[in-house]
């Protein structure tokens, strides 16, 4: 067997086991499905030709992660694609406020004293980026720049609607709420203002592109950078008990705590395996991709140069949206994040044609079909756009969690992001990485810095095996 086995070939498995290849320690990744990726998949779920993101499509992270921008990424294919915004946000009235690579930019279509207080609030958020991304991604620990780090806190831990008082109009208040909304937490409650400001940062300093070719890419760059250090990969292989790894020096697990329960739960003390059933998870999402005829008619011709599109109106509809989904309701007018990557990745699509994707918060485990509530926001702002849809494919919450048992409840953040467990997930302790029996860790998404395409959790995970020798 060998030096280590990794459970999971997701991102942050992936990092992991490069992390420990680069430490000279042979590794085996082991992954249920017959692609690597986890949430950074690609595929063809409408029609030929048309390609699509299965959960994750807009990747700033290869760029901010300290770890996977260290990482040869394009000696291996992956080619990340700049649109020409990161972001617009429609609102009624067909205008929209758009958050730009430029925070001067995005200070001007916020507007007059608004804006002077954007650009008051990210230029130094922006001057820190070099300082505050590395402890933002990653746990609690000291830190070499703990002025940048406290003021950030000092923004960042509380809630959205705190954060927003500092716009008088809605301009302002809509990209805070749009933003913070990524949580999948109700935006009154803390640290949804983190959440927004760790996205608008990101836009301005690295921006928000996608892969061309899909998300798949960035897996399967890291696959390669792994098997160039060699590593091993075996695909469709699922493991149904950590004993079945007996041999392995170390295994690292890039699961949640539901699935740690039943590959490792005998193995672990009491006290620790309550800790992980107290686990909490958060709402899940309900998602559409769509073949489209020609790009989507937004009114605000903002949108169409945007890769992303925060749809949802005002600061108060989208709170609404996000509470409801947090209280067990389906909301009628839900927030709907969407991704147009053809618009700058034209390998999405045959020549002529874009394609669509998108997805709004619901309940845990929710089975509703949200397409009617989902469409119809997008009508609001995109009139006509019915009319382009050539095919369509969704999934529920609950089917979500079918398809990758790590949503569980279609929980794609891999957990709930409060302030109960943003830094202790998924138990407390001094390091969030290991667990008691000294040849098991996790290194998934359910531990800090929690969701997304970064890595930095298997990275993370992986200097604690090292540590452990």
């Amino acid at each position: 067997m060998p030096d280590a086995v990794v459970v999971g070939a997701g991102p942050n498995g992936l990092a992991a086991a490069i992390a420990l290849a680069q430490a000279g320690r042979s590794v085996t990744v082991i992954e249920a499905a017959e692609t690597v990726g986890g949430g950074s998949r690609s595929a063809e779920l409408t029609l030929p030709g048309f390609v699509h993101d299965i959960c994750s499509a807009v990747h700033p992270h290869p760029l901010a992660s300290p770890f996977l921008r260290a990482l040869p990424l394009a000696e291996h294919g992956l080619e990340l694609v700049q649109p020409e915004l990161p972001l617009a946000h429609p609102l009624d009235g067909g205008e929209a406020v758009v958050l730009d690579r430029s925070v001067d930019a995005t200070a001007a279509s916020i507007g007059g004293a608004d804006g002077e207080a954007y650009r008051a609030l990210l230029d130094p958020l922006v001057r820190d980026a070099e300082k505050l991304l590395p402890a933002i991604l990653g746990p609690l620990r000291p830190t070499r720049h703990p002025i940048a780090l406290t003021r950030f806190g000092l923004r960042g831990l509380r809630s959205a609607k705190g954060l927003a008082r500092r716009f008088d109009g809605p301009r302002g208040r809509a990209l805070v709420a749009g933003n913070a909304a990524h949580s999948m937490l109700r935006i009154d409650r803390p640290p949804t203002s983190a959440v927004a400001l760790v996205l608008l940062l990101t836009a301005h300093h690295v921006g928000w592109p996608v892969a061309r070719g899909g998300s798949q890419a960035v897996a399967d760059a890291l696959a390669s950078i792994f098997r160039s250090l060699g590593g091993e990969i075996e695909t469709g292989r699922r493991v149904e008990s950590v004993e079945e790894l007996a041999d392995a020096g170390a295994i690292l697990l890039d699961v949640t705590p539901k699935q740690m329960l039943a590959l490792a739960g005998h193995r672990l003390p009491a006290r620790y395996r309550r800790g992980l059933e107290r686990y909490r998870y958060g709402p899940g999402v309900f998602k559409l991709d769509w073949a489209l005829d020609g790009p989507i008619p937004w009114t605000a011709p903002e949108c169409g140069r945007a890769g992303t599109v925060h749809v949802g109106g005002s600061f108060e509809e989208i709170a609404a949206s996000e509470a409801a989904a947090n209280a067990g309701r389906h909301s009628e007018r839900p927030y709907v994040l969407v991704a147009q990557a053809s618009i700058c990745d034209p390998s999405r699509a045959p020549e002529g044609k874009h394609t669509g994707w998108a997805y709004c918060h619901v309940p845990s485990g929710s089975t509703r079909d949200m397409t009617g509530a989902i469409e119809g926001q997008i009508e609001r702002f995109a009139p006509g756009f019915r009319d382009r849809v050539l095919a369509r494919a969704s999934i529920n919450a609950g089917e979500m969690e079918a398809s990758n048992p790590n949503y569980v409840g279609g929980d794609i953040n891999g957990g709930r992001m409060d302030l109960g467990q943003l830094f202790t997930r998924p138990v407390a302790r001094p390091s969030p990485y290991t667990t008691p029996d000294p040849r098991l860790f996790i290194c998934s998404s359910a531990t800090p810095p929690g969701g997304g395409v970064h890595g930095m959790c298997g990275y993370f995970a992986a200097q604690a095996v090292l540590r452990r020798g």
